[in-house]
């Protein structure tokens, strides 16, 4: 038989075949697409956002004592309900454990999670969720008692660490023992709250977490002072804005928000002046940001004004910064690692355009 009987002898077959294909994987696409967009038009329907946060760090996550939510990632909640709403009131802030956050976001209790939580290739691997963003590069250190006497974490062998449990930092703590040779009992807890009482107790000699929020949770130690963030950095946390996979158009709205947020800051655009420049700027990417000329946004169920109101709630990504986190803070964070890119940090947006 000759090639061309052969080709004309299968040919059928094949051509067969991919029209199955084809069936096949138009009938999923049309089954991502009718889900895409789900997740934005419940939000909407229910007039909330139901956002997953701490249940208690300083700085990030707080209740004062009339019972409002405070903080850097309860700011980024405002600006997402502004931005998806219109209205950055309409959030119902919902506290959740390290053990809990990531189930209650799976099972649909949340809508998006801002609650330091580091991205890293098993949760995206394992867990039905999608990164949508860094809002925060941080690292993993110790906390430690100035009279405690060490210079540095691998000073540490023998000594007893508390840390949250259901958390990187608890995997950091053993790799970093078994790199170094050291021997580290890790003390668990549930919250950090928890864990810094068992500190505050002499339960443990040193506190380990993320660095921002060591310096958060000695804020609340009755001596400040008398403790110390050793220099030693054993990882890398990029806290990531974290939402459900199945609306993967949800995500990449979720992510759009968060780089207008940067935009923002590196075009100075803020809270107080972003409506006039709105009417006024020149700039064409400003005037893309703000909504006055494209409204690209809307391909993602986004209203055209999205970055407006989700500037004007709370500010643009340094006016949170330094609202909350900052060297005026009561944290006293520099920007370090979180500065705009053009000021020598990580904090960089693709373009409005």
């Amino acid at each position: 038989m000759t090639p061309a009987s052969l080709f004309d002898l299968f040919a059928p077959r094949r051509w067969s075949r991919a029209a199955a294909a084809f069936a096949v994987g138009f009938s999923v696409s049309q089954s991502q697409m009718e889900a895409m967009g789900s997740a934005l038009a419940s939000i909407r329907d229910r007039g909330v956002l139901a956002c997953g946060v701490d249940t208690g760090l300083p700085g990030f996550a707080e209740q004062d004592s009339d019972g409002t939510w405070r903080g850097f990632e309860i700011d980024l909640c405002h600006a997402y309900a502004a931005a998806f709403l219109g209205d950055a009131t309409r959030v119902r802030f919902v506290p959740l454990t390290t053990a809990e956050r990531l189930p209650a976001l799976e099972e649909g209790r949340v809508d998006i999670l801002l609650r330091n939580t580091s991205w890293t290739l098993s949760r995206a691997a394992r867990m039905k969720v999608n990164f949508a963003g860094i809002y925060y590069y941080d690292g993993q250190g110790f906390l430690a008692p100035a009279d405690l006497g060490v210079a540095s974490a691998r000073e540490l062998s023998g000594a007893r660490a508390c840390v949250q449990d259901a958390t990187t930092s608890v995997l950091n703590l053993t790799d970093y023992a078994d790199i170094y040779g050291l021997t580290l009992t890790p003390v668990l807890s549930d919250t950090p709250a928890e864990a810094r009482a068992a500190y505050e107790a002499g339960r443990c000699d040193v506190l380990t977490s993320d660095i921002s929020a060591l310096a958060a949770l000695r804020r609340g130690l009755a001596a400040p002072d008398d403790h110390v963030i050793l220099p030693d950095v054993i990882s890398k946390e990029p806290l990531s804005v974290v939402v459900a996979a199945r609306d993967p158009r949800f995500a990449e709205a979720a992510r759009w928000v968060l780089h207008a947020l940067v935009t923002a800051e590196e075009y100075g655009v803020t809270a107080a002046n972003a409506r006039a420049l709105r009417a006024e700027a020149r700039s064409p990417v400003v005037r893309r940001l703000l909504g006055a000329e494209g409204a690209m946004g809307e391909g993602l169920g986004l209203n055209a004004d999205f970055a407006l109101n989700a500037i004007t709630a709370r500010g643009h990504y340094g006016e949170m910064f330094a609202r909350h986190l900052g060297e005026t803070s009561p944290l006293r964070l520099e920007r370090g690692l979180n500065a705009q890119w053009s000021d020598g940090g990580l904090i960089y947006a693709p373009p409005f355009r």
